[in-house]
């Protein structure tokens, strides 16, 4: 998909605000959900979506929305450091396709690094266990 288009309002993460699909949460408010990435590239690799924009990318955003958005990631990039003490955290968003977007609404990836780990695709690595999702989600939300 290109940079521009109609928000689809079927698209996966739409359907987990609504809670028609499961997901791992770590945080929610008003504004913004924040859970774990079913197919992790790291131990700890987590999103976080406006639950009120339909935003397919950074580019049809609005600046309030936004910001709601960046609040929370490094709110949950702090969560994630003392919880998991990684040796480093990558903070990523991607815009349409060519630049590696698979969910068509906008979303921030926060994932931990691990010195010597390598990391695993994006958007097609192994389906993470449910068990080890939520200990890890635990953990990140305790240290919020």
């Amino acid at each position: 998909m290109s940079l521009s288009g109609q928000y689809d309002d079927n698209n996966i993460f739409a359907k987990i605000i609504r809670g028609e699909v499961p997901a791992v949460k770590v945080y929610e408010d008003e504004a913004v959900l924040a859970f774990m990435d079913v197919f992790p590239q790291s131990k700890g690799h987590c999103l976080v979506i406006s639950k009120t924009a339909k935003a397919r990318n950074l580019l049809e955003i609005d600046g309030q929305a936004l910001g709601a958005i960046m609040v929370a990631v490094q709110r949950l990039a702090k969560a994630v450091t003392t919880a998991l003490n990684p040796d480093g955290v990558v903070i990523t968003q991607f815009n349409g396709a060519p630049a590696g977007q698979t969910v068509f609404h906008l979303h921030v990836h926060i994932i931990p690094r691990y010195e010597g780990v390598a990391l695993a695709g994006h958007g097609h690595g192994n389906m993470a266990d449910m068990a080890e999702l939520k200990m890890l989600a635990a953990q990140i939300a305790a240290a919020l």
